[in-house]
């Protein structure tokens, strides 16, 4: 007998929020579901070992390997922006984090004219994907799929960092700062349970496809969308060599990620029709805001030698050290194995700080992280010998804006990703504020006594055009891509998305993923996406 070819609801990605669609449709037994998912299953080691994370980067089975068009501010550099190609999509292999955002961020979003998007409105749909092992508030939630919260354990190193800049910048310490302040200081909430990766698979997919109202494609390649005149009506798709179709009654949900779902859009025809015709595609509907609105968090980095007689990760990571973490976390317990990439943080407002002015009502605009660990200069993600630990931050509202592309027909060919970092000099003065208030927090009383040196970017780097010019030499992606499929209403000539995430001028065809917001997040990506898919499915199952 064939494969079953016609379903009620085809699914293009089980990331963040793809996975959280095709459960919730399952839930409301709507009709039939197909994701659709280029990679195969998350079930390695790896994915399930917080720490695996620089692991599994350069791996292009499980990766989409996406780089930036190099440019002047990025001082010719490509950076590198891999995304997640596996089930659960980037939720498999990211950094870990929960963090939703400030209030303000989805304010903006509905003033931009999106009625239904404001805190107000979301916040049921982020509290209902988790539950949250800390103290219950109206802002948390305490029985969805997704289990979040701190981490089961401190460090010492981190301890100091965290009252450093509770002291310097006037910051309350260990608040949720998920509830109803932003600005703060303390441990990261992850997505991390007794020691293993939670992922939107795990929590919201598979139990779905236990039922008989969803089934899975793996490694199954989304070629191009399928219309009949303005209707969406299926997916080409390829696997293992072999090309078919598969059909929606219902409709085509593209929950593909912010680089893919512009790029499916436009080869299936859907874009700016000047360019699509240029690299000989037939325009189906012209929407010029397809791939445009790109915008991506551009990360820094210093690292902080210390004095010889401190322990960090980069000397419990080897030898004999690494093999009793390894122990401890097969047994259960606390280990270096169950930290995430990022450990404190803080979220500050850069001139409240840097005029000595900065109070717990300051609206933030960077978000620094610290780690008791380090990577050796020039190397990504491969920790140094020496003790040392690493602060770095990210602009939480960057105004740099690019685009994505796609340069041929070819559903192999990779598309033109241009993020346009550092280009607007409102984020390059960001970069210097940011690496300035860096060294505040080094010299700091409670911090300065544990310091040998700074090695990056080192002491003779000091001006600011020196500081720019680093900036733009060793910055990378925070992994935070959104804004090709902007959310807004017809009049806004970028948008690409009705408030129900319906593409404008088509029918039978949603995006569903980061790629709808106009803005991106004053946080990581990640808890916003997922609310996004709740958002998204609960406008499929209740229609206004």
């Amino acid at each position: 007998m064939p494969p079953e070819s016609t379903f009620d609801y085809l699914v293009i990605g089980s990331g963040a929020a793809g996975s959280v669609v095709a459960a919730r449709l399952a839930d409301a037994n709507v009709g039939s579901v197909c994701v659709i998912e280029a990679g195969g299953d998350n079930d390695r080691l790896m994915v399930n070992v917080p720490a695996g994370f620089v692991h599994n980067l350069k791996k292009p089975e499980l990766m989409w390997q996406f780089g930036s068009e190099p440019g002047p501010n990025t001082a010719g550099r490509s950076v590198y922006i891999p995304q997640g190609k596996l089930l659960g999509g980037s939720t498999s292999i990211n950094g870990l984090i929960y963090n939703r955002g400030q209030a303000a961020d989805f304010d903006h979003w509905a003033s931009l004219g999106n009625p239904g998007w404001s805190y107000q409105d979301v916040l049921p749909y982020f509290r209902k994907s988790e539950t949250f092992d800390g103290p219950a508030s109206q802002y948390r939630g305490a029985s969805g799929p997704l289990r979040t919260g701190g981490p089961e354990q401190s460090h010492p190193l981190c301890d100091t960092f965290i009252d450093a800049v509770a002291a310097l910048a006037n910051a309350p310490a260990h608040t949720d700062y998920n509830g109803a302040v932003q600005c703060s200081t303390g441990y990261y909430q992850r997505y991390i349970h007794r020691g293993r990766r939670e992922n939107v698979a795990a929590r919201f997919l598979k139990p779905a496809l236990a039922t008989d109202r969803v089934q899975i494609e793996r490694e199954t390649l989304a070629e191009r969308l399928l219309f009949d005149g303005k209707r969406a009506t299926g997916v080409q798709v390829s696997q293992g060599g072999e090309r078919r179709q598969l059909h929606a009654r219902q409709a085509v949900l593209v929950c593909a990620g912010t680089v893919n779902s512009a790029a499916l859009l436009q080869r299936s025809g859907v874009g700016d029709g000047a360019h699509l015709q240029r690299i000989g595609i037939d325009v189906v509907h012209h929407l010029p805001g397809v791939g445009e609105n790109f915008s991506d968090h551009y990360f820094l980095r210093a690292a902080i030698r210390l004095k010889a007689h401190h322990v960090t990760l980069n000397q419990q990571s080897t030898g004999w050290r690494l093999g009793a973490e390894i122990l401890k976390w097969l047994a259960g317990r606390p280990s270096i194995l169950a930290w995430s990439p990022s450990i404190a943080y803080a979220f500050l407002n850069a001139q409240a700080v840097l005029s000595g002015q900065g109070s717990a009502t300051d609206q933030p605009d960077l978000q620094f992280v610290f780690s008791h660990g380090s990577y050796r200069p020039g190397r990504v993600y491969e920790l140094d010998t020496v003790p040392a630990v690493t602060c770095g931050f990210t602009q939480q509202r960057p105004h740099s804006r690019g685009h994505v592309r796609i340069r041929s027909a070819d559903p192999h060919d990779t598309p033109t990703v241009q993020p346009n970092y550092l280009v607007d000099e409102r984020d390059q003065q960001a970069a210097v504020d940011g690496m300035q208030i860096v060294r505040r927090i080094i010299a700091s009383p409670g911090f300065a006594p544990l310091v040998e040196q700074e090695d990056v970017p080192g002491a003779d780097v000091q001006s600011r055009e020196a500081l720019l010019q680093f900036a733009r030499e060793t910055g990378n992606t925070g992994y935070h891509l959104v804004g090709t499929c902007k959310l807004g209403p017809a009049s806004d000539p970028l948008a690409v998305v009705d408030t129900d995430l319906r593409v404008h001028g088509l029918d039978g065809l949603r995006v569903i993923d980061a790629s709808v917001m106009p803005t991106v997040t004053s946080s990581n990506t990640c808890a916003a996406t997922t609310m996004i898919g709740e958002k998204g499915a609960d406008s499929l199952i209740n229609p206004h």
